[in-house]
């Protein structure tokens, strides 16, 4: 099985089309997923909307209908978690519900396990393949959950525990931007890589750092890994 979950009935699930909205705030980034899943011909994925914030996704949502939405975690305007609360009464409807699929460049236990609390159907990364991105739509269309292979064991544990997750004051002090370069900078990466990974700039990066530092009440990045560590975030 591949990170999307190939399944040998792939094939005969392009016979019919699914309908996809992809919201996600990076512009190119929503490109290059219409570029390489839209192809319906090819795909039988048929992009039908576009959205860059939670308002944009609820109104291309509402309106189009869509059997399947690729939602990122973050966005402008509450996250993917507000636009999958705002879209409840679509994901309960009886008849053709809308399903949704997160599509993130985040592997956070947090941020998984809120979308999933939320709504979502499944969560993969920005690291999978196109056609395993094509068959995850299919199968979460059909009603299954999707998850890459990591981020399974963060939502079985969430959901095999009766007790609330702890609550870190500290780290809720962070936006979930900040909690990003966080995980990023205690991995080891540079603020070139950051800026790459996350669609932003280098001087971006750089406030952010500055912001977590602050907030923290830290010193330098060596200091910040050891934080991250400490909490088990990298």
């Amino acid at each position: 099985m591949t990170e999307g979950g190939m399944t040998e009935d792939s094939g005969a699930r392009r016979t019919r089309n699914v309908r996809v909205v992809l919201v996600d705030d990076h512009r190119m980034f929503r490109t290059g997923v219409q570029a390489e899943i839209g192809d319906t011909a090819r795909t039988g994925v048929e992009v039908v909307g576009e959205a860059a914030d939670v308002d944009q996704a609820v109104t291309v949502i509402t309106a189009t209908r869509p059997e399947v939405v690729l939602l990122d975690v973050h966005l402008p305007g509450g996250g993917g978690v507000e636009v999958l609360r705002r879209c409840a009464p679509l994901m309960a409807a009886a008849e053709n519900p809308v399903r949704f699929l997160a599509l993130s460049v985040s592997d956070a236990a947090e941020d998984v396990i809120g979308v999933i609390r939320g709504g979502a159907r499944g969560y993969v990364t920005k690291t999978i393949t196109g056609t395993d991105l094509v068959d995850s739509v299919f199968r979460v269309q059909d009603g299954d959950a999707v998850f890459s292979p990591r981020l399974a064991g963060f939502v079985l544990d969430a959901f095999a525990s009766t007790d609330a997750p702890p609550v870190d004051e500290d780290l809720d002090r962070l936006t979930q931007r900040e909690r990003e370069v966080l995980r990023l900078i205690a991995r080891g990466y540079a603020y070139k890589e950051i800026a790459k990974q996350l669609f932003i700039s280098v001087k971006t990066v750089e406030s952010h750092v500055s912001a977590v530092l602050r907030k923290l009440q830290l010193s330098n990045r060596h200091e910040l890994t050891r934080w991250a560590t400490a909490r088990r975030l990298v």
